[in-house]
């Protein structure tokens, strides 16, 4: 634990009153009192369920020497109290000192959107790599700092964590960071002092309407980051990479903009696109020059993403023939249609999409490479977006040909209750295969799967866990799918 003077912490801050001696050494900052470590500075600011005033109390018995509040606490008069009427942007300010501005050392990608973020991430990340430009990432799946590698807590951290996975990332000689940006940190301010270099919007669909309730609300959150490229110490125009074929692109709009699209005039657009179940192929205009290129990602959707990362790599100063030269080798992201292999010769694949708008996508793209027949296996989140189930629910229904209705994390809900929203979306219902079970579900589709068709598992990809109410456990649909293959009664498919 790095230690350092309190005033030298305050040292840009000296409109704030302190209650106590500012020659004490701080040890760290935390915003969670279960966390707190002898000699930290406790954030106790106001959460969305909890206020932090109410842990103070906890983090001083941890061994907390300071705490930052917004009001003064008179019951610990022997703990030093710097009190502030914004403790968030206080907190912010705060680490940024403590972890040494270590952001302002980076190459900074924040990328926002309701899908894309995660592959799109990973291919800015394998680009800048490539050029020799060491590339932390913070994301849905995991950070990664140099060559260390965390599972994800969410997809976007806390303010001190961010500054914190900064400062560890230039120790570990990163000179840059792509970050997904949710449109919760967004709107929570978790993100709000940080200076990206370039903003990327990928597109905007439902989704988080329970958070947001409206999609006005959920735009105006995520169009937050590009009003952010504005601010900052960094002396020149920082860019926004948008997708214009979005509705909601103009509200995404930068001082400084590279579109990209696929149907509308942009800087970056594709033509001519071919989809195979072994990749994709596609011309890139850009500057009244055409370039060539080809992917081994498959689908419509990951065109986009790539669109998105090559806008990256321009904003970077990079050559676009060696851009998409590199990213031709870019392979997959693991729970993004990722292909479970087996000597079966089934086509199955595993995908995250979670939405009606990414839903739609995938089996679009997989309808167009189909020779039989389209089997999906799907379910809905509990205590999330409501609205979206029976959206859901038609789509599969008119882009599949067997639709296996199952759980996702039901958490707290009934998981029947949550098919029958499913089912509200159908126009045949009945024709639906409703096993709650997700892992019998999976199993019955691959059992119906011959080597003509293919088989969609949607909405967990990466994740390794199923939460129920009272527990959460172990669950992966790769390996499920994996052991239904490997199964005696499918041996001889």
């Amino acid at each position: 634990m790095e230690r350092i003077k309190l005033k030298k912490l305050l040292k840009n801050l000296p409109d704030l009153l302190v209650k106590g001696s500012k020659e004490i050494e701080i040890t760290g900052i935390c915003s969670n009192s279960k966390l707190v470590a002898p000699g930290n500075l406790f954030i106790a600011k106001k959460g969305l369920n909890h206020d932090g005033a109410r842990f103070i109390p906890s983090a001083v018995e941890s061994g907390a020497t300071a705490i930052l509040t917004d009001f003064y606490d008179p019951f610990f008069p022997h703990t030093v109290q710097i009190i502030a009427p914004d403790v968030a942007a206080v907190e912010a300010a705060l680490a940024q000192e403590y972890y040494h501005h270590a952001s302002e050392q980076l190459f900074l990608v924040g990328i926002t959107g309701t899908n894309g973020k995660t592959t799109t991430s990973y291919m800015v990340k394998y680009l800048l790599d490539q050029m020799h430009l060491s590339c932390g990432l913070i994301g849905t799946i995991e950070w990664i700092v140099g060559q260390h590698v965390f599972p994800a807590a969410q997809t976007t951290p806390d303010v001190i964590s961010n500054y914190k996975l900064f400062h560890e990332m230039v120790t570990q000689s990163c000179q840059a960071c792509v970050m997904e940006v949710s449109s919760h940190a967004l709107d929570q301010r978790r993100v709000h002092t940080i200076e990206f270099d370039v903003a990327v919007f990928t597109n905007l669909t439902q989704d988080h309407l329970d958070y947001h309730h409206t999609m006005q609300a959920y735009a105006r959150a995520k169009a937050r980051l590009f009003q952010s490229l504005k601010k900052g110490k960094k002396p020149y125009v920082k860019t926004g990479v948008i997708n214009s074929d979005s509705p909601y692109a103009e509200l995404m709009m930068s001082e400084c903009a590279l579109t990209y699209a696929i149907d509308r005039e942009a800087d970056l657009r594709a033509s001519h696109i071919s989809l195979t179940p072994e990749g994709t192929h596609c011309d890139v205009s850009y500057r009244g020059k055409i370039y060539p290129f080809s992917t081994r990602l498959i689908g419509r959707h990951n065109i986009y993403n790539s669109l998105a990362a090559a806008g990256v790599g321009l904003a970077k100063g990079y050559q676009l023939d060696e851009i998409l030269k590199t990213l031709s080798r870019f392979s997959n992201v693991q729970g993004r249609l990722e292909r479970v292999e087996n000597p079966q010769g089934l086509h199955i694949f595993v995908d995250y999409a979670h939405t009606d708008d990414a839903l739609a996508n995938v089996l679009r793209t997989l309808k167009e490479i189909v020779k039989g027949r389209l089997i999906t296996v799907f379910g809905c989140g509990g205590n999330r977006d409501q609205a979206k189930r029976p959206k859901m629910g038609s789509i599969v229904e008119q882009l599949s040909d067997v639709a296996i209705v199952t759980s996702d994390n039901p958490r707290s809900e009934d998981p029947l209750e949550i098919i029958s929203h499913i089912l509200s979306g159908f126009k045949h219902p009945s024709q639906a295969l409703c096993i709650p079970d997700r892992e019998e579900a999976i199993r019955k589709a691959i059992s119906l799967c011959t080597p003509a068709d293919i088989v969609l598992i949607a909405g967990k990809g990466h994740e390794t866990y199923q939460i129920f109410s009272q527990r959460t456990i172990s669950f992966d649909d790769r390996l499920v799918a994996q052991q239904a293959l490997n199964s005696t009664s499918l041996k001889n498919l």
